[in-house]
């Protein structure tokens, strides 16, 4: 923002939830911020003549702040859309299936930003939910870290059975931070994932180290194919 308008406080980047704090808590309390900011720049634009060139600083910093508004919304309406969505308990299927057809759908995607997909999977994984479901939501999962990944690295996605549960790890090192971040199209995605794996009955984990990213995912294994 400009000396003349509000200033924006800077936000944490995004890795997990504030402690205690719902995702959509969270997108309310990250879209007050620019709301804020949009009602102090026009409050400062009315309150007596000034030059033109400072109208038109003001127009562009709330059409940037209306930008971000926008996107806050929009994640808001889909979070809404996934806690409302139906999910019927469904039938044991196997995830490594289903994350094979996935990654292959994902590939002309990844060829065309510069990203390789490196997908591990210890089969057989089955689990028990709404088959349906979760193939959007492991579509979200992967489409949203491959939009994060620096061109010319590797996105690597890791199945494997621990004990009771499986363990799907997806990582990557991350490109040059997008626009609006930590509120953006691809961070947010992450946010509306973990709350689709969390309704889903699994935990969920993202980590930042300093060249790497990492989400991990358990969700129990479909009896009465229980690993040993």
């Amino acid at each position: 923002m400009s000396a003349a308008g509000p200033k924006l406080t800077p936000q944490p980047a995004h890795g997990a939830l504030p402690k205690g704090r719902s995702p959509l808590a969270h997108l309310l309390h990250a879209l007050n911020q620019p709301l804020t900011g949009l009602q102090c720049s026009l409050e400062l634009a009315v309150t007596g003549p000034r030059p033109t060139e400072q109208y038109v600083r003001t127009l562009r910093e709330g059409l940037e702040l209306t930008g971000r508004m926008r996107i806050l919304v929009e994640a808001i309406r889909e979070l809404a859309d996934t806690q409302q969505a139906e999910s019927e308990e469904g039938e044991p299927f196997l995830l490594d299936d289903l994350l094979r057809d996935t990654a292959d759908d994902l590939t002309p995607v990844a060829e065309t930003v510069g990203v390789h997909l490196l997908l591990t999977s210890h089969a057989p994984l089955p689990v028990r939910a709404d088959r349906r479901y979760l193939a959007a939501l492991v579509f979200r999962f992967l489409e949203s870290a491959l939009s994060l990944a620096r061109e010319g690295s590797d996105l690597q996605i890791a199945a494997t059975a621990e004990q009771e549960h499986l363990r799907l790890v997806v990582s990557w090192k991350p490109g040059r931070l997008p626009e609006y971040s930590p509120f953006s199209r691809q961070e947010l995605g992450l946010l509306i994932t973990q709350a689709g794996w969390e309704r889903s009955g699994a935990e969920w984990t993202h980590t930042r180290g300093e060249t790497t990213q990492t989400c991990t995912v358990r969700l129990p294994l479909a009896s009465p194919f229980t690993a040993r």
